[in-house]
């Protein structure tokens, strides 16, 4: 067996590249809103942050080290005044010169010592540029304090015989409007910013709008519909309505169908019932009349199954007394109900006639099979489900999805009440016209328990 090289363990740059996509797609937000404003933010951040770096470097930098530079040369004069020409008691010229022509406060401290070194600030440029300048020009030792006071910096020069202490304003070595452009590209940058959300939000709001349209009108329920926004979502909002009238179209021509075959099969049953009617009755009659019975009832089954009861609109009903009719129903059929419960709001949009058909065809199998019946109703925030639960003989596990399958029976188990086998059909068919699902359970009955989920 041939040894990997090391070259093969490494990854190729592609495979990284491909990798470190995928991580970041992973931290990335899902939604349109956020990816667009991503897209708008990450490159005015990033100009702003160039501007920002250049600004600095090349303006700030320069403006505040040329300033500094010229402060230090001012008192490099003043130190060589003091030390080359005479000077009175006091020194109450050189103080009067530098503060009437170089704007700063002098004071000859004789026999001082330079204070302790103080922290050095985490970020001062001021500090960094004006060191650099004395170190360069005047070269001796010396002691500053750029933040001691906030609109005046302090300046100790060690001299023959004492120290020079010289005040002077901030904004003599400090460009210290520079802020005035960070603020103003700051709030710029919010005002754009404001204008793309407001952009954005207007441009996101007719897709979920087309959204809410697809959603709903899958789960039955009309909602008014105008395409706007950009073009390309104007495109898809106009082919969503003729998709959405195409399906009308071929479910009304489906109906249509139905109903003339409906109509010609329930003629010729109601031929045969009349022509058995005429006939003496014999035990051989009575047994043609009960298969006619059973046909009638499966065309019916079928007929339902086939058109889904989907032309039926959703509308807002009284769910405990769409309860209370299921359970009358059932006890019709010689069930018995032993509680109805009800947990959150009793108002819920769904198609009234279908919803009550698919509640039914559960109970009515759950009657058949077993002798206690319970129904439980809970109406979350966003769903409704109704659970079933029996005492009957249950369904294995593996054969929970069979029985949902159109004419499947089980030997061993339950089907629905009909005979047909399209029962459980009808209902899961129902439910997932709503936007929901049918499943099967254990009970705590000990039977089944089948649970109806739609969106509430």
């Amino acid at each position: 067996m041939p040894t990997p090289t090391l070259a093969g363990t490494l990854p190729t740059p592609r495979r990284a590249w491909r990798r470190l996509g995928r991580v970041i797609g992973d931290r990335l937000p899902k939604g349109l809103y956020a990816r667009s404003l991503i897209i708008i933010i990450a490159p005015m951040v990033l100009l702003q942050s160039v501007i920002a770096y250049t600004f600095m470097e090349r303006h700030w930098q320069l403006v505040t080290r040329r300033l500094s530079a010229a402060v230090t040369a001012d008192i490099a004069a003043l130190i060589d005044i003091y030390e080359s020409y005479p000077q009175e008691k006091g020194s109450e010229t050189l103080e009067r010169i530098a503060g009437e022509r170089l704007n700063l406060d002098i004071d000859i401290l004789e026999g001082a010592k330079l204070p302790a070194p103080g922290p050095r600030p985490f970020f001062s440029l001021l500090d960094e540029a004006l060191s650099d300048e004395i170190h360069r020009q005047i070269a001796r030792p010396f002691w500053i304090d750029t933040v001691g006071r906030s609109n005046l910096i302090e300046i100790r020069v060690e001299i023959p015989g004492g120290v020079m202490r010289v005040i002077a304003r901030r904004s003599q070595a400090y460009a210290s409007n520079s802020h005035i452009f960070l603020l103003w590209m700051g709030g710029s940058s919010l005002v754009l910013l404001g204008v793309a959300i407001l952009f954005l939000r207007n441009q996101i709001r007719p897709i979920l709008r087309l959204a809410d349209v697809a959603e709903n009108f899958g789960k039955g329920r009309e909602l008014d519909f105008r395409p706007r926004g950009a073009r390309e979502v104007r495109k898809a909002g106009h082919a969503f309505i003729e998709m959405k009238r195409r399906i009308e179209r071929a479910m009304e021509q489906r109906t249509t169908m139905l109903n003339g075959v409906s109509h010609d099969l329930r003629t010729i049953i109601t031929r045969f019932r009349l022509s058995l009617v005429l006939l003496p009755q014999t035990p051989e009659i009575e047994d043609l009349q009960r298969d006619v019975d059973e046909m009638s009832r499966m065309l019916e089954a079928y007929l339902a199954f086939a058109k889904g009861d989907s032309g039926e609109p959703a509308s807002a009903i009284d769910l405990r007394a769409l309860l209370e009719d299921v359970r009358t129903d059932v006890e019709r059929l010689g069930g018995h109900v032993s509680e109805v419960t009800l947990e959150g709001q009793s108002t819920v949009t769904v198609r009234p006639d279908a919803f009550r058909r698919c509640l039914f065809n559960l109970a009515a199998n759950a009657a058949r099979y077993g002798d206690t019946i319970a129904i439980t109703a809970r109406q979350e925030a966003r769903w409704l489900a109704v659970s079933i639960d029996d005492d009957g003989p249950g369904i294995p596990p593996e054969q929970r999805e069979e029985v949902f399958k159109p004419f499947v029976r089980l030997d061993d188990a339950r089907q629905d009440a009909g005979g047909s086998g399209l029962g459980l059909a009808i209902a899961l068919d129902i439910a997932r016209a709503h936007g929901g699902d049918v499943a099967l359970y254990d009970s705590p009955l000990g039977g089944l328990r089948a649970t109806v989920r739609v969106p509430a």
